[in-house]
C-alpha cells in the first residue's frame, strides 16, 4: 500500500511509512536469494530420493559429518520443511481385543473341579500355604492340605 501511494500520489517513502506505520528499512528492504539454499534443495532431494526412509536428523548428520557443509540446522530445516520432505509418523499398530471364552458351569456335582494354591501370614509373620479343591457346582471345599 505504500509503494502504490508513493507512485499514485508522489509522497516520499518516509511519509508513506509513516501514515502505514511501516518502518522505512522494512519498506527498502530486498530478499536476496542464495544459491546455498538451492545447493542445500538439492542436497536433500538426492538423499531422500536414495535413503527414502531417512528423516531430517539423519539427512543433517550426514551433511554436517560426512560430507563436512557447515550448514545451520534451522535453515536446512526450513529448506527440508519448504520442500515437504517430513515423513509420515506411522501411528501405533493396536492389538484387537479377543474376547475371553466363557467358563464352562457344571450342572451336576463332581463334574467339574478346581483347584488352587494360597498362602498368608501369622502374626508373628510366618508364612503358610494351602492347596484347596473345591467343586465348581455348589462351592464345597473337597479338600485342604496346609
Amino acid at each position: 500500500m505504500a509503494k502504490q501511494t508513493i507512485t499514485e500520489h508522489g509522497i516520499s517513502i518516509r511519509l508513506a511509512c509513516e501514515i502505514f506505520q511501516v518502518s522505512q528499512t522494512c519498506f527498502r528492504y530486498k530478499t536476496v536469494r542464495c544459491d546455498e539454499n538451492t545447493l542445500i534443495a538439492d542436497w536433500l532431494l538426492r538423499l531422500t530420493s536414495t535413503w527414502c526412509n531417512w528423516g531430517f536428523g539423519l539427512c543433517f548428520l550426514y551433511l554436517r559429518n560426512v560430507r563436512g557443509l557447515k550448514w545451520n540446522h534451522k535453515r536446512v530445516y526450513r529448506i527440508y520443511r519448504a520442500l515437504e520432505l517430513n515423513l509420515r509418523i506411522k501411528p501405533k499398530k493396536r492389538l484387537a481385543q479377543q474376547k475371553p471364552e466363557l467358563l464352562y458351569v457344571p450342572t451336576t456335582i463332581n463334574e467339574v473341579w478346581s483347584m488352587d494354591f494360597m498362602h498368608d501370614s501369622l502374626n508373628d509373620r510366618r508364612s503358610y500355604r494351602l492347596f484347596n479343591v473345591i467343586d465348581d457346582h455348589n462351592r464345597e471345599a473337597l479338600g485342604m492340605e496346609v
